[in-house]
């Protein structure tokens, strides 16, 4: 399994051994999640005015949240789901307010980094499939994240 992640980091503000720690975690995310085929995906480090925009845009919430996932596997109405020979598989976005999460490791009490952590491994879930809308979807999701993130070195 080979994971390739695009990092963008919008605000400038990250350093790059922040983001190599983000990309590893997901990389460890992915093996215990146990993906075996080659994926994709995209991290997007953006202002809280900007994560404001694509809630906005794209989920009617005109408020600035922490993290935001754009699953590529979702088939929109319409859409045909392509297949390609060697084309690794494409999870989709994932895009974290770095303010929003700077906002929360204060109030939390923990570190940045766990809280950067904590919203990858959360978007990286969504891409997966995970979900939170009932009380069993969230049980299971957040013990994930909590198994991933302690294994990885990154618990409360």
């Amino acid at each position: 399994m080979r994971l390739i992640i695009d990092t963008f980091d919008e605000t400038n503000s990250l350093t790059e051994q922040e983001i190599l720690h983000i990309k590893e975690l997901l990389l460890f995310a992915a093996r215990s999640e146990q993906l075996e085929e080659d994926c994709e995906l995209s991290v997007t480090f953006v202002s809280n005015e900007r994560i404001q925009e694509i809630n906005r845009e794209y989920r009617d919430k005109d408020r600035p949240t922490d993290v935001i996932s754009f699953a590529m596997e979702e088939l929109g109405e319409g859409e045909v789901e392509l297949v390609g020979a060697d084309m690794p598989r494409v999870l989709g976005d994932i895009i974290i307010s770095v303010p929003k999460a700077r906002e929360q490791a204060e109030e939390y009490g923990h570190s940045f980094m766990r809280e950067l952590g904590f919203l990858s491994v959360h978007g990286f879930l969504h891409l997966l499939g995970y979900d939170h809308e009932t009380d069993e979807q969230e049980k299971e999701m957040f013990s994930r994240q909590r198994k991933i993130l302690d294994e990885f070195g990154l618990g409360r």
